[in-house]
């Protein structure tokens, strides 16, 4: 333990306006003076840097210090982009925040900063979904907004994530010149504040619902879903929509639908994490639902589970211990909310016309899907500050269960707009007597069997990350899955009309491999996919093709060296 990082925690705690994280620091630095080990590397992993602004806003772990999210580090970027947007004329925010910890003393803490910097600041009266405030910038006419949240991050985590005037989130050169406003912030308490803002009424969540409710015009309601929030805030907002959509109640995962940033009963507060849907898998079997629905905390993800009929739990079907209910991957809800949105274009007589996009590492049956429609198609790079850029937008997705379902209103995924559309769909095929793996039965014969898997590591020391990908570019695999890799696509350099990013696509003779770090959490992330010709019997090409995607998961990991 140094001097001088000793020195520069002490000079933190005194600068730090949170009694809270000041009172924890000088705790560390004690400790850490009288040879506490564990106190001496808290304090040098919370001094490690400084957390940075990118296109993701920040996103860090709460707690004192320069790498943790605070009040220091949230009022600094607040003053940033307070500077920022006066360069540019910019002139109102509009501020929301989700339920985690210290969400509504961030936001309020912007609002503030934003006032004494002239800057015409608004903030929701309470804690709300993420897709509200991204309606809200286009709905109130803001220059900016933000959003503190930390979606589907772990508990002791919180995020800040910034949209600019067009409606959506930040892209470069946007995020480094923020960046380069923050740097020339002096001390916090130096910065100018102001409790001249505007604390607004629920007018616009109830614009927000209105919207919802006109996506979804008259046609079949009859369907039993379940519901969970996964302790975010995104329940009363979702059933409240379903209700003025005409569904009947959702029935909600009573225990997961109150807001609580602890996240009680999941370990990481995301529905594709292994156990996380397993409340709401039972709550469906019980009632015997339609549909399962699930938000992620701030409910810009959407999650959908189907039961499985009868007749096909023995023709390869994925359904854990012999669940009469599995989860969709969620390529298979944007390849059907892709279908979804051509087929409503079909039933109503609008014209076809329009672009469907999705992420590079989104599986490609939406291609296919847009094409035959008569829609244009894109791709873009991952994330949904790119999706939302398309032009001619009418529908976007990223297999991270992120899904545009009305980009004029709405530009960036949203959770609870896509599961109204979910349950459209489900209750128009109940109608027919059929349901929604018929459909995905259907695109499969058509188009082929599509299958999609990852294979996620999570480290504790990021290095680890950087090395894994130099040696996939240094001495990249010859074979994978026994497939021949045809071609190493070096994403960094730029390939497919794309801005570089960080990742490699391995082509095989018919499969795909995609590697790349998350930009939100220290995990590395392939994107696997194979695609199965179906000739006649479609359950054995289901079970040829999880054979061949269980080998091709073995083979990546192996390749990955990583445990």
């Amino acid at each position: 333990m140094t001097d001088d990082l000793l020195a520069t925690a002490e000079r933190w705690a005194a600068d730090d306006p949170d009694p809270v994280t000041a009172a924890a620091l000088a705790d560390l630095i004690a400790k850490a003076r009288a040879g506490d080990r564990a106190a001496s590397e808290e304090l040098a992993a919370a001094f490690d840097g400084t957390l940075q602004f990118g296109t993701a806003g920040l996103r860090g772990r709460l707690g004192p210090g320069s790498n943790r999210m605070n009040r220091v580090v949230v009022s600094r970027a607040a003053a940033g982009l307070a500077a920022y947007l006066v360069e540019r004329g910019g002139h109102s925010i509009v501020i929301g925040y989700d339920a985690r910890r210290n969400s509504d003393v961030f936001a309020h803490d912007t609002a503030q900063i934003m006032a004494a910097a002239g800057i015409s600041a608004m903030v929701f009266p309470h804690h709300l979904p993420t897709p509200v405030t991204a309606f809200a910038i286009n709905f109130l006419g803001t220059s900016a907004a933000v959003m503190v949240t930390a979606s589907h991050n772990p508990p002791d985590d919180n995020g800040y994530k910034v949209y600019l005037g067009d409606g959506s989130q930040i892209v470069p050169p946007a995020d480094a010149e923020i960046s380069e406003c923050i740097a020339r912030v002096g001390p916090v308490a130096d910065i100018p504040r102001s409790d001249d803002y505007i604390t607004l009424d629920d007018g616009v969540l109830d614009a927000y619902i209105a919207r919802a409710e006109a996506l979804l015009p008259p046609g079949p309601r009859d369907i039993t879903s379940v519901y969970t929030a996964m302790h975010g805030v995104g329940g009363d907002v979702f059933v409240r929509a379903a209700r003025e959509a005409g569904f009947p109640d959702p029935r909600p995962v009573a225990v997961q639908f109150a807001p609580d940033g602890r996240f009680p009963t999941v370990s990481f507060p995301n529905p594709e994490e292994p156990g996380a849907m397993d409340l709401a898998l039972a709550e469906a079997r019980e009632h015997g639902a339609d549909i399962i629905i699930a938000n992620d905390p701030d409910a810009d993800r959407c999650s959908a589970g189907i039961p499985i009929p009868e007749g096909r739990r023995r023709t390869g079907e994925a359904a854990p211990r012999g669940d009469r209910y599995r989860m969709l991957s969620g390529d298979e809800v944007g390849w059907l909310l892709g279908w979804w949105t051509a087929e409503r274009m079909r039933r109503s007589g609008q014209p076809m016309t329009g672009t469907m996009a999705q992420s590079i590492v989104s599986g490609t049956l939406l291609k296919a899907i847009a094409l035959d429609a008569g829609l244009d198609y894109a791709v873009t790079l991952t994330g949904f500050k790119w999706i939302s850029r398309v032009p001619g937008l009418v529908f976007g997705y990223e297999e991270a269960l992120g899904y545009c379902v009305d980009p004029s209103h709405v530009r960036d995924k949203d959770g609870i707009t896509a599961s109204l559309l979910m349950m459209e769909m489900a209750a128009h095929l109940k109608a027919e007597g059929r349901g929604i793996q018929d459909v995905l039965d259907d695109l499969a014969r058509k188009f082929g069997l599509y299958l999609t898997s990852q294979v996620a590591v999570r480290v504790s020391d990021v290095s680890l990350i950087a090395d894994a990908m130099a040696r996939l570019r240094t001495a990249p695999p010859r074979e994978l899955g026994g497939r021949a890799v045809q071609e190493v696509v070096d994403l960094e350099e730029g390939a497919y009309g794309l801005p570089p990013t960080d990742g490699l696509l391995f082509a095989l003779e018919g499969a795909r491999v995609i590697i790349r770090p998350s930009g939100t959490e220290p995990k590395i992330k392939c994107y696997l996919q194979i695609v199965t010709p179906v000739d006649g019997d479609l359950g054995a090409a289901k079970l040829g093709g999880q054979a061949a995607m269980a080998a091709l998961r073995d083979s990546v990991s192996a390749a990955l060296a990583l445990g």
